[in-house]
């Protein structure tokens, strides 16, 4: 990347607390103070390249304030851009030739300061949610020194969430992997002695199945989950690989930020923590099956109750969070099943290494319980019978999926969820 600006802190803006930490980026190691800053229209949407490109987009809204929506070139389609150019940003595509800027047809005047979002459009297309460094940074206390890794999209809530961590710490490092290197990412991350890390469940599946000796070379301290529902059977299967880990599971969105962290291990929160009002921290709420959060970390505009469209189930004391509410629930003839329910009972099975469960049309019930899986290597001769049997010793009958289809690898996305 060739064209910098002065390194020199905007006034408003002086340098942040990590500028020192160590930076590890396709293969080189640098610190945030050594990042090139690249020329940047104001207000800029930037498409980045790669994740280097990405970090020096990051650290120049750090030090000069600059109204950002960062992201990459596959999560923004056709139209996405339009709308983009339409709100008055310039699209930016950054490589290592610099930028490549698309002006908007209507500029406008920038908000200083301002983060935008792409929402992960599981709720339908991706929508920007406005946020500061301020409001993304929800780790304040002191830290001990870590070696983070980055596995996001970036620009991603998630992505945002280590990128503020090694910003505003001193002593909290990253190395930062591309979607092509997260196949290795266990030696990358034991050559750069990366002791805490931060994925999706279908993530930590995923390296799981592949490589889980790989990965137990990995000196992991902090396992963090979060981005997708988070089940009993992941959490057994990180604290049997590293019993001395603290396991952290997280519940967060572009909408309402970080507003649930347990550490205990369990799969959901205890219920007591629900309608409990403490100053600086969310409230959680149920209100017909939906999680609403009440949540000092909001994206703009957002403040007061915001219904997040999660499912949650009461379950002996804790509160289970089991998917969307406009694809968990599946009508069969009258009952309803929540998919995420059936998918925990499936991955509570030692031979499952990941699971999918929907509702497809049956001709007489109206909608039938269907799942699709993975195996772990040392169980490919189990069959369709024996989860079947597996579930239904386990769920009403109505509940038990009628088909089982059996996948050879767990799918992934760019935001390394994998639709569950």
């Amino acid at each position: 990347m060739t064209l910098t600006t002065s390194r020199r802190p905007t006034p408003g803006h002086p340098e942040p607390a990590g500028v020192d930490n160590r930076l590890v980026v396709g293969g080189a190691a640098l610190t945030w103070r050594a990042l090139p800053t690249p020329v940047l229209p104001d207000p800029a949407a930037v498409l980045a390249h790669s994740a280097v490109h990405a970090l020096t987009a990051a650290w120049q809204h750090a030090v000069h304030g600059t109204e950002l929506l960062l992201s990459t070139t596959g999560r923004v389609d056709d139209a996405m851009r339009a709308e983009v150019l339409e709100a008055g940003f310039t699209v930016t595509v950054l490589d290592d030739d610099g930028g490549h800027p698309s002006a908007p047809a209507r500029a406008r005047a920038a908000e200083p300061g301002r983060l935008w979002l792409l929402t992960s459009g599981s709720t339908g297309r991706p929508k920007r949610v406005g946020h500061t460094l301020d409001t993304l940074t929800t780790v304040r206390a002191d830290q001990p020194d870590r070696t983070w890794l980055c596995p996001y999209a970036p620009g991603t809530y998630a992505w945002w969430q280590v990128v503020t961590l090694s910003l505003t710490q001193p002593g909290q490092h990253l190395v930062v992997v591309e979607p092509d290197e997260l196949d290795d990412w266990p030696s990358i991350a034991a050559a750069h002695g990366v002791d805490a890390a931060s994925g999706t469940p279908t993530f930590w599946r995923r390296t799981l199945y592949r490589d889980a000796d790989a990965l137990a070379r990995v000196p992991l301290r902090q396992i963090t989950l979060g981005g997708e529902p988070v089940d009993q059977a992941i959490l057994d299967q990180l604290r049997a690989l590293f019993p001395a880990a603290r396991i952290s599971w997280i519940y967060a969105s572009s909408e309402v930020g970080a507003s649930i962290v347990v550490h205990d291990g369990q799969a959901g929160f205890p219920v007591d923590w629900l309608d409990r009002e403490t100053p600086g921290r969310p409230t959680l709420s149920v209100r017909d099956d939906e999680l609403v959060v009440t949540s000092p970390y909001h994206g703009a505009g957002l403040g007061g109750p915001v219904r997040t469209g999660d499912r949650v189930q009461v379950l002996d004391g804790r509160v289970l969070i089991t998917g969307r509410l406009d694809s968990d629930e599946i009508n069969v003839g009258g009952s309803k099943v929540s998919a995420g329910v059936v998918r925990n009972v499936l991955s509570g099975h030692p031979a499952v290494a990941w699971a999918r469960v929907t509702g497809r049309r049956a001709p007489v019930l109206g909608r039938m319980v269907v799942a699709e899986v993975v195996l772990t290597a040392s169980s490919v001769d189990t069959d369709e019978a024996a989860l079947v049997r597996w579930c239904a010793d386990r769920l009403p009958e109505h509940a038990v999926p009628r088909r089982i289809r059996v996948l050879t690898e767990i799918p992934v996305k760019e935001t390394l969820k994998s639709d569950v």
